[in-house]
């Protein structure tokens, strides 16, 4: 099994539209990893600004949804002379396939990164066979 055959994001053809958003604020798309263990798929998204509480994780008809509210930062003491970092809200979507357990996705978040626990139904989990001697 591939991440690829497992996991179709957004911005790749889909027979579902994805989500509108409703928030007028500007909305920023989260770069990830997405890695293979034989027990589960990792999903590392970066979300800088965001508190662990603000951070909404759904997954609902085979689509995993990460959304994190960022606050806004404080104004500076005086005009910018430069000023290159936005600041917004983070939202991404995943297409999810029938394999991974959605009642045990677990998540964690710490320095900016959340990290998504995805484990595989027990079907698909590789297992060794024992030969046995006659």
């Amino acid at each position: 099994m591939t991440v690829e055959a497992t996991i179709n994001q957004e911005h790749e053809p889909a027979e579902v539209s994805p989500p509108e958003h409703t928030h007028t604020g500007p909305y920023y798309r989260p770069n990830v990893d997405i890695y293979e263990l034989p027990d589960q798929l990792v999903v590392q998204a970066d979300i800088p600004g965001a508190e662990k509480n603000s951070i909404d994780i759904q997954f609902e008809d085979g689509a995993l949804t990460i959304h994190a509210r960022v606050p806004a930062r404080q104004q500076s003491q005086g005009p910018y002379l430069r000023q290159e970092f936005g600041v917004g809200d983070f939202y991404r979507t995943f297409r999810v396939s029938e394999q991974i357990d959605a009642s045990r996705i677990s998540a964690e978040y710490a320095g900016g990164v959340l990290t998504l626990h995805l484990p595989k139904v027990e079907a698909v989990k590789p297992r060794k066979i024992k030969v046995a001697a006659k």
